[in-house]
């Protein structure tokens, strides 16, 4: 859902970057954790200061506390996201899922998604080589979660 960046102000608050600040702030609880190493926590205030979500965390109480949970990702269980709509996806469901293009060549396995500015971006890996591809209609030409498998409009070569 996001990440903690940097503490605002001294009083224990910290950044959070995500890409749905408003719904990550109506949660009360969360999961904070960095290599696989979770930790559910209560969210004692949070506000939108800008663009970006601020959050004071239950025990994060001055700026060092806030410090050393820089880095760290934020989560919520599956169960308090909304049910998906058709054609959408959280990442984590695409994570691990066969690529195929159109002639049917495997391109690898979806490693990881990121977001930039113009569109969301798929990692892809085959073991050799890392493919980066646009996550959007022209190139996506199917999901299909319970066969494991995208298909898409890519060239093997590229």
């Amino acid at each position: 859902m996001g990440r903690v960046g940097a503490p605002h102000g001294v009083k224990g608050w910290v950044k959070v970057f995500a890409d749905s600040s408003p719904a990550l702030a109506r949660h009360a609880r969360w999961w904070i954790g960095a290599d696989g190493n979770w930790e559910e926590v209560d969210v004692a205030d949070t506000a939108l200061h800008g663009a970006t979500l601020v959050a004071r965390l239950a025990g994060c109480e001055d700026r060092d506390a806030a410090a050393q949970l820089r880095g760290r990702d934020v989560a919520l269980p599956r169960e308090m996201l909304p049910a998906t709509g058709p054609g959408e996806y959280y990442w984590t469901d695409l994570i691990g899922l066969e690529v195929a293009n159109a002639d049917g060549a495997s391109l690898g396995t979806v490693t990881g998604l990121f977001s930039n500015s113009a569109h969301d971006v798929m990692r892809v890996s085959d073991g050799k080589r890392e493919r980066l591809l646009p996550f959007v209609a022209t190139v996506i030409r199917a999901v299909d979660l319970a066969g494991g498998r995208i298909d898409v409009e890519w060239g093997a070569d590229w």
